[in-house]
């Protein structure tokens, strides 16, 4: 009687995930904190150089955010246990399309700005307006989740995260989710009780609807 269970193939969570299987959790936590960071920027920005972000400015925020949400995504379902090659599709898939939705944003304001003597909006960073900066981060980021997960035959599937994972992926949801809600009351100060921001902010509106300032 042949042994079937001695010739069958090993099964996908068995077999050596490489190097790329293994980054894939470590990459949804570089998404998640990444992004954050970045996010941090602009309110650097918003609050110490004392600029009003734009329309535009702040969809690319939120598309950071929706980034940053699909590696959350994959954070929460690693730390029940294990993590199936599904949430990975599911978290990267939605890391890509709010990467291409904010990189078509970034590079809308990229083109209002892009004719001689128009000198963009807002300060540069190391030569480059914000706007900019994010269409480059967002193309990376799309290039990078497409090679990793091209590349990667086999994931990290039934593998239990260790306890410093563990810690370091709730850091990075807790520092997302806080500084999504610093967001939100910054985008809730500047529109005031509007439904829209105007094209070139020049105030915090919620303080002149409140009488607050005049």
């Amino acid at each position: 009687m042949t042994d079937t269970a001695s010739t069958a193939e090993p099964a996908e969570s068995d077999a050596n995930p490489g190097f790329l299987g293994r980054w894939q959790y470590t990459l949804a936590v570089v998404f998640t904190a990444g992004w954050t960071v970045v996010i941090c920027a602009g309110l650097f920005v918003q609050f110490v150089n004392w600029e009003y972000p734009c329309p535009l400015c702040m969809l690319q925020r939120m598309f950071m955010g929706l980034a940053a949400l699909g590696g959350a995504f994959i954070i929460r379902q690693a730390t029940r246990g294990t993590i199936t090659p599904r949430d990975y599709a599911k978290g990267f898939g939605l890391a890509v399309v709010a990467c291409v939705i904010g990189g078509f944003t970034s590079w809308r304001q990229t083109m209002l700005h892009i004719l001689p003597g128009d000198k963009g909006y807002g300060d540069t960073v190391l030569g480059l307006h914000m706007y900019v900066w994010a269409w480059i981060l967002f193309v990376i980021a799309i290039l990078v989740i497409g090679v990793t997960s091209s590349l990667s035959t086999v994931t990290t599937s039934t593998a239990p995260l260790t306890a410093w994972q563990k810690r370091i992926g709730y850091v990075a949801v807790v520092f997302f989710l806080v500084v999504m809600a610093v967001n939100a009351i910054a985008v809730f100060a500047e529109a005031g009780f509007h439904w829209y921001l105007p094209d070139d902010p020049v105030r915090y509106q919620l303080f002149y609807d409140l009488g607050i300032l005049d």
